[in-house]
């Protein structure tokens, strides 16, 4: 594509509009996806006794934990489709979305046939009494059997993404979570299935959702097979596979650093773990709005970098980092001024709330500290620089374990909420360092 950018297209404000557009709806589906692990766990808790509760506690648990791991399928997909779109090339487009899906349900495929020994794997880390072992143990061998789906919903909402449309996952997520709640309630309550019935509302919504995502790239896009040699083309496969161990391996950094927190607070006795994680319910809120900063930076800076459009790469990286701040500054002020009472909201335990109300203020500091590692991630898997992206969590791992293991003897709980925040900070700082430093605004 030509080189040429017209005042209109790189101005201020239809590209806020563009970011706007793209990030709403994105939003709306973060925060409607956990819906479906709150509709089981609302379900679960009138079968008829905490057993059933714990289960389903447990199965969430396992599952999180196996799908939180891949991840990269959603986010190698959509720079590397967001990059296809700029430069205008169907081909290639096609290309990512027929690697990614054979990847995830390959992935998917050799779960369902490990998930014996994937059960009990799960089951031996958590340490969980046995009868609701059992009952988490049913609940996972039914719905592992969405595994396909789960992430092959992956890469349809990265690839989504990737062509500039974020409503279709937010329309698709809704459509999920009415499933899952009208087939649940009735194989729970009007069959009387149990955890199987629980598990079977999932099954079916995980794999209408992906089928629906399916139907609509295919009615929308008509992506063309582009033939198995074109697949499995070397170069374009050792990329996309780089790409993805890159995030794999970040993810792992990450998952290190959230059981390390959570593993912390355990030590002190359940009061701080409980105050620990009501806070964290003030990060969780403040990450869904800036994931979706994120995702609109995915989409747009790899628009711009596959176009070879530089200068309105440049005003995107800073007016995406720009409104994030401003995002960052408003839930800082909230948190501030509100946050109590949003605490009081989701807890009415007083020896909770008054041990979170001792370490509120790190809390309230997260958005300031942690803004621009959500919005340069985006930024980078925009630009498929996955590399810098990695070596920035392996950094920011280091400068928390550090700081931990310095702070821990004297300030105990605080120590570890400072380790928190200098990890996010350190993060974002690396980040935008390497942003500022690449060449034309983009990194290798």
């Amino acid at each position: 594509m030509a080189e040429h950018e017209s005042s209109t297209d790189s101005s201020v404000k239809p590209l806020l509009h563009n970011i706007i557009a793209l990030s709403l709806p994105a939003i709306a589906s973060n925060l409607v996806t956990p819906l479906l692990g709150m509709t089981d766990v609302a379900i679960a808790g009138h079968l008829g006794g905490a057993v059933f509760l714990a289960a389903i506690a447990v199965g969430g648990n396992m599952f999180n934990l196996l799908y939180w791991l891949f991840g990269f399928l959603r986010m190698g997909s959509s720079g590397l489709t967001a990059q296809a779109f700029g430069a205008d090339d169907k081909v290639r487009q096609a290309t990512v979305l027929y690697q990614a899906l054979t990847v995830a349900l390959a992935i998917g495929v050799a779960f369902i046939i490990m998930r014996t020994p994937l059960c009990g794997m799960l089951l031996d880390m958590m340490e969980v009494e046995h009868r609701a072992a059992a009952m988490a143990a049913e609940y996972f061998m039914t719905l592992i059997w969405g595994a396909p789906a789960m992430l092959g919903s992956f890469v349809m909402a990265g690839w989504f993404l990737g062509m500039q449309n974020s409503k279709v996952t937010m329309w698709i997520s809704i459509l999920t979570v009415i499933v899952n709640i009208a087939v649940s309630l009735t194989l729970t309550l009007a069959l009387n299935l149990g955890i199987y019935g629980l598990a079977l509302g999932t099954l079916s919504a995980q794999w209408i959702g992906f089928t629906a995502s399916v139907i609509v790239c295919g009615l929308k896009y008509s992506p063309s097979f582009p033939g198995f040699i074109t697949i499995f083309a070397g170069t374009d496969l050792l990329k996309f596979f780089r790409i993805n161990t890159d995030i794999f391996l970040r993810t792992l950094c990450l998952v290190g650093v959230t059981l390390w927190f959570t593993r912390t607070g355990a030590m002190q006795g359940n009061e701080t773990l409980a105050a620990n994680a009501l806070l964290m319910q003030l990060f969780t809120l403040f990450s869904f709005f800036m994931d979706g900063f994120a995702f609109s930076a995915e989409a747009i800076c790899g628009k711009y970098s596959g176009a070879g459009r530089h200068q309105a790469l440049k005003q995107a990286c800073r007016l995406l980092i720009l409104t994030s701040a401003t995002l960052a500054l408003i839930f800082t002020v909230g948190y501030a001024t509100l946050g109590t009472a949003l605490l009081e909201i989701l807890c009415d335990d007083l020896s909770t709330l008054a041990a979170a109300r001792e370490y509120e203020v790190w809390a309230i500091s997260i958005p300031l500290a942690g803004f621009m590692a959500f919005v340069c991630d985006g930024i980078f898997i925009g630009l498929t620089a996955t590399r810098s992206m990695l070596l920035s969590m392996l950094c920011a791992t280091a400068v928390y374990f550090t700081v931990y293991m310095l702070a821990w003897p004297t300030m105990h709980n605080h120590g570890l909420w400072l380790a928190f925040l200098c990890y996010l900070a350190v993060r974002g700082l690396l980040l935008a360092l390497l942003l500022a430093k690449g060449s034309r605004g983009e990194v290798a």
